[in-house]
């Protein structure tokens, strides 16, 4: 591991626990700066209830720390909406956003366009799907934010238990996410789960960024972000255990491959020879190939969207 890194696991990895509640809040208070939190979903009825209502009971009734709580909508097909909105939330469809620009499946494309829909100086995003929900996740990967201002994103880290086993889940993060970021961006080898869906960062830095508009939008931010700030700016927080929907091989696959193809295009954005994975399943003559797109496209930083700027300086 590299001494900046090592270094860096001593000064911007922290506990939830190191920034108490009344201490963010006094901070909140005396910067003025405003928190959104953001819950992308997709056929997530299950889970979306709970989060919305601890995060109001807790962050915005108990407390005032958060002050816009949205739901972002990619085209659920169950009750999703209709949870979430009567938990507290409000609820904006992908496709009521930026309508001109048609939008694309991806949870990158829900992250970029949810900030023309929230006003906070610092957006915190959290997945839907998470089971036994803590407010630490958000008030703990929030807390830096408003308390140092050298900080600029911040990332949850947390065990991952599957089946019970403790630490055995982040399973692309483990054979894909992390061998390339050691080898390629050593700085970024103290990230605990540098893909995890849990994270908050200041809007002047994430309205700077492109989006990868499928599942590579965690380590493109990433490895963007360690190019625009630097090392310094970012953190991570341990806020406990993280308890969600595991995907099935298959789904991990594909997720491995957008992955791949994010580091790739920041690599060098060469030559794309194959933008697809094929898979097999067992069906009733042996093994059928199923063959899925791979998510290449990226959505341009925000700061470049004319319905942006323009609301930035009504």
């Amino acid at each position: 591991m590299l001494a900046e890194v090592e270094r860096w696991l001593t000064t911007r990895s922290w506990s939830a626990t190191d920034r108490p509640l009344h201490q963010i809040l006094a901070a909140k208070q005396r910067t003025g700066q405003t928190v959104s939190v953001v819950l992308p979903a997709l056929n997530e009825e299950e889970t979306v209830g709970d989060i919305v209502a601890v995060i109001r009971h807790d962050l915005m009734q108990q407390v005032p720390l958060v002050d816009e709580l949205v739901v972002v909508d990619s085209g659920s097909t169950d009750r999703t909406a209709e949870v979430a909105a009567a938990a507290g939330a409000r609820v904006v469809h992908r496709d009521d956003i930026l309508p001109r620009i048609p939008a694309v499946p991806g949870k990158g494309e829900v992250l970029w366009r949810s900030l023309l829909v929230t006003t906070g100086d610092i957006v915190c995003f959290i997945d839907a799907d998470l089971r036994e929900f803590s407010s630490d996740f958000v008030s703990g990967i929030v807390g830096p934010l408003l308390t140092d201002a050298g900080v600029h994103l911040v990332k949850g880290m947390y065990d991952r238990p599957l089946a019970g086993a403790a630490g055995q889940g982040g399973r692309v993060t483990e054979l894909m996410a992390r061998p390339l970021l050691n080898m390629h961006w050593p700085q970024l080898a103290g990230f605990v789960q540098p893909l995890g869906g849990e994270y908050a960062a200041r809007r002047s830095l994430l309205e700077q960024l492109p989006f990868p508009v499928g599942y590579g939008v965690e380590l493109g931010m990433l490895i963007d972000a360690l190019h625009l700030v630097g090392l310094d700016a970012l953190a991570q927080v341990d806020v406990g255990v993280r308890k969600h929907r595991h995907q099935d091989g298959q789904a991990l696959g594909r997720m491995a491959a957008a992955i791949y193809r994010t580091a790739q295009l920041r690599l060098a954005r060469g030559h794309l020879i194959r933008p697809a994975l094929t898979q097999f399943e067992r069906g009733e003559d042996g093994f059928e190939p199923r063959t899925y797109s791979v998510d290449t496209e990226e959505r341009p930083p925000m700061i470049e969207i004319a319905e942006y700027a323009a609301r930035k300086v009504a």
